[in-house]
């Protein structure tokens, strides 16, 4: 175990030291720590790089898209797990078929359809299918979560004159922290690192996500490596701040699923 944490740490150590580094030792200096960190790299990538704004439209898509997942897939999973219809059974296995397939491969029908509607180069056009992308995985983890919650709490509160909707809001919601703490992580990080369906429909750079602005600094002839890794560190950080403040809560999903499954 510490040899693979080693490995996954590395990459990220030296991140981190060639952030510090200038254009001509950060290939002639292999040593992780930097004697003379050279702190203007940062103050490049926010500035020159303009990641004012790329950081702050991947925040507002980050919490627009995985808002919308949380919402929906929430709902979506109370229902196949707690509801009756005719053939939900089918319509479940509809809904995950999507997965089998990998998202660059619907890029070319995706992008005709939002060109039809006009929404190219624009942020709803760039929301919609990443919520759309995470909904699959999202009410799968939520309906095995809802399924095993005891129904005698559901009766309860049913014989207390609490509605369908309130029995979801007010007693499954809650108890589906832990599940939902994954579902939000899971999602966070693949919006926060969406690079491709930027690239496809986003061309105006006031709407560009941040992993958009890191290819600034990548040149057709020189790439500015220092401040490229300083730029990456900066996307990095936010990442890494989520799993500590939600590791507990990540923790506590994981068992809820191995020890009730």
């Amino acid at each position: 175990m510490i040899l693979v944490s080693l490995a996954c740490v590395f990459p990220l150590l030296w991140m981190m030291s060639s952030s510090l580094k200038t254009q001509s030792t950060v290939f002639s200096d292999m040593s992780l720590l930097v004697l003379k960190p050279c702190w203007q790299n940062y103050i490049t990538a926010w500035v020159k790089g303009n990641f004012g704004i790329y950081f702050l439209n991947s925040v507002f898509y980050t919490i627009a898209i995985v808002g919308g997942i949380v919402l929906i897939s929430s709902l979506a999973a109370y229902a196949f797990a707690r509801l009756k219809f005719p053939f939900k059974n089918f319509l479940f296995i509809l809904l995950l078929a999507p997965m089998m397939v990998p998202i660059p491969g619907g890029f070319v029908a995706l992008y005709v359809l939002l060109n039809k509607m006009g929404l190219i180069n624009t942020r709803i056009g760039y929301i919609l299918p990443q919520i759309n992308a995470g909904l699959a995985m999202s009410i799968f983890l939520l309906k095995s979560f809802f399924e095993k919650i005891p129904r005698d709490l559901e009766d309860s509160a049913r014989i207390d004159g609490c509605s369908r909707l309130g029995i979801y809001w007010h007693i499954c919601l809650p108890l589906a922290r832990p599940a939902l703490a994954i579902v939000i992580v899971y999602n966070v990080l693949y919006v926060w690192n969406e690079y491709l369906l930027a690239m496809l429909i986003l061309s105006d750079k006031s709407l560009m996500p941040l992993t958009r602005g890191l290819m600034i600094f990548h040149g057709e002839h020189v790439t500015q490596y220092p401040v490229l890794m300083a730029g990456m560190c900066i996307a990095t950080i936010p990442i890494v701040l989520l799993y500590l403040i939600m590791q507990k809560r990540i923790v506590e999903g994981i068992m809820a699923g191995a020890v009730k499954g």
